[in-house]
């Protein structure tokens, strides 16, 4: 019996030197912001033209000479007088139409045998460049590399305030405004 009085006193002293705790409000004296400089990882790309590994395209163009029609025009009159002679009835007319068309085409190669194309390499004059009517042929490559931009960026406040005539400071991500909760303790001095 002894033992449960002197448990029961004990605990009973126990919770009567616990603290107590309340909450009341701090004058907020100042916020001052906080910030950090944070590096920010980007892609800047640019686009190159650059020589395809020796590859070079030919730059001659093919230019006609002066054709010469007179050989069409006397080998169509030609075959067609031929083609009008060699049928008879409605095959007349299919006839000479035959005939103007390959005496046309006879009389032009005959005309123009001897003509053969001319090449233009479009270079018309002498000096360190000059390759022989070739120029090397590119393609567009595009580069890419990583950059970094310094951004600055809100990590939160320093906060000052004064509870009952004592000065504190602590770190909120917040800005609290004129006063901020505090807890407060009680505790008994036991002597």
């Amino acid at each position: 019996m002894k033992r449960v009085v002197i448990t029961s006193l004990c605990a009973t002293a126990m919770l009567g030197a616990q603290a107590q705790t309340f909450t009341d409000n701090a004058r907020v004296r100042s916020a001052e912001p906080q910030y950090e400089n944070v590096s920010v990882p980007r892609n800047e790309c640019s686009s190159h033209w650059v020589p395809d590994n020796g590859a070079r395209v030919s730059t001659e163009r093919q230019t006609n000479q002066d054709r010469q029609y007179g050989g069409a025009i006397v080998g169509g009159l030609a075959g067609g007088i031929l083609g009008h002679q060699v049928g008879g009835g409605s095959g007349k007319d299919a006839a000479t139409a035959l005939g103007v068309v390959l005496g046309a085409m006879a009389g032009d190669q005959l005309q123009n045998r001897d003509a053969r194309p001319r090449y233009d390499n479009g270079y018309y004059g002498s000096g360190p460049y000059d390759d022989g009517g070739y120029e090397t042929a590119q393609r567009e490559v595009q580069r890419c590399r990583t950059v970094y931009d310094a951004q600055t960026r809100l990590t939160g406040y320093r906060v000052s305030y004064d509870y009952r005539g004592q000065n504190y400071t602590t770190f909120m991500r917040t800005n609290p405004g004129n006063s901020l909760p505090v807890r407060v303790s009680v505790d008994p001095i036991t002597q």
